[in-house]
């Protein structure tokens, strides 16, 4: 079931680390996923080939309000794990309250850091750590067309016609 592989980040932490006492190659990738579009179905099934098993962490409600402002998060972090718990590709989702994923990436330490193309290798949060520790950064190309700024957009659009 997909809610077994919603955990608390503690809990996500002590996973890996005995995962990757067991030889798997644990592949991480972090973000907001406010609004999941194939841009990132097919970003993440990218991601779960470079190893084992696809560790992604979202940022909290609190966070995102913090970075994109105070109309976002669209869905909860709730919904957002949810969803993303649903997908075949993705083995864990885990949620965390910072504005960047330093700390927890400096804590898991994966064998592979994913980001999209559209983050310059020195924005790469985690880079030092993860490559200090003997990992590897992979930059995944961004798939064309879709944005969730573009989705909200749109649809905002959309609803100003209607009110007309």
């Amino acid at each position: 079931m997909s809610a077994d592989k919603i955990l608390p980040l503690e809990r996500t932490l002590e996973v890996v680390s005995e995962l990757k006492r067991r030889g798997r190659r644990i592949v991480f990738t972090n973000g907001c996923f406010d609004l999941l579009h194939p841009g990132h179905t097919r970003y993440l099934a990218t991601a779960r080939t470079l190893g084992d098993l696809l560790v992604v962490a979202i940022n909290s409600d609190r966070s995102v309000r913090e970075l994109k402002g105070p109309n976002r998060p669209i869905q909860s972090e709730a919904e957002r794990a949810e969803i993303l718990a649903a997908l075949r590709s993705v083995d864990f989702v885990t949620i965390f309250d910072d504005l960047t994923p330093r700390a927890l990436i400096a804590r898991m330490l994966p064998q592979v850091l994913v980001k999209g193309g559209d983050w310059g290798p020195a924005e790469i949060v985690g880079r030092e750590e993860v490559e200090a520790a003997g990992g590897q950064v992979v930059s995944v190309p961004v798939v064309e067309g879709f944005s969730t700024t573009a989705i909200i957009r749109k649809v905002s659009r959309q609803n100003a016609k209607v009110q007309c």
